[in-house]
């Protein structure tokens, strides 16, 4: 009987890490498509590397259908903030806003889950490295993250907590959500197409 389960076990830990692998390589595969598409062939030389145009991109009407599902899915993921941190640290925080929003505490942290709003066109990871560390209420900002903060949109609600070595954090974005309605009549308001 227990050489039975330990096999069981055996093949769901295989199967498991091979759904994570093919996770990690449609993330890769993703964000390579993105940067490539997300170029313009306008700024680059025959000398130079290619340069990513954060610019409002001027596809073809090809480029443009053939983005269009990719678009409507990420404004569609972009609604959302659903993670878990896991690093130590102890912290709190809610937001209704950037005006309306309180924070406290300190995190160095792998996060995995849905990363929120893009805010630009290249879609995030959905893990990572991140850190908050420091205070915050409404405007008045004193946090530090060393480049690897969680990057809130302005219009976001959530909060998150961080105890010990475990922390989770939710939001959603109605700004995101109009974005996603729009987008439908390909009219991009956040301007983070593709």
């Amino acid at each position: 009987m227990g050489g039975a389960r330990t096999i069981r076990n055996i093949i769901t830990a295989k199967i498991l890490w091979k759904r994570l692998a093919y996770l990690a390589v449609f993330n890769v595969v993703l964000f390579g498509l993105s940067v490539a598409l997300a170029q313009d062939d306008s700024t680059l030389d025959q000398k130079s590397t290619p340069i990513l145009n954060e610019e409002s991109p001027s596809h073809s009407f090809l480029v443009g259908t053939l983005l269009y599902l990719p678009n409507r899915v990420l404004d569609v993921i972009d609604i959302f903030r659903l993670r878990v941190r896991i690093g130590p640290g102890i912290a709190a925080g809610a937001r209704a806003s950037k005006v309306a929003q309180v924070y406290a505490g300190g995190y160095a942290s792998v996060y995995a889950g849905l990363p929120g709003p893009r805010l630009r066109r290249i879609p995030k990871s959905p893990v990572g490295l991140e850190s908050h560390n420091g205070a915050s209420v409404s405007v008045v900002d004193a946090t530090a993250d060393g480049g690897i903060g969680p990057d809130y949109s302005p219009t976001e609600i959530g909060a998150g907590l961080h105890l010990g070595i475990l922390g989770f954090e939710f939001g959603i974005d109605p700004v995101e959500i109009l974005d996603f309605a729009t987008g439908i009549l390909t009219l991009d308001i956040r301007d983070d197409d593709l």
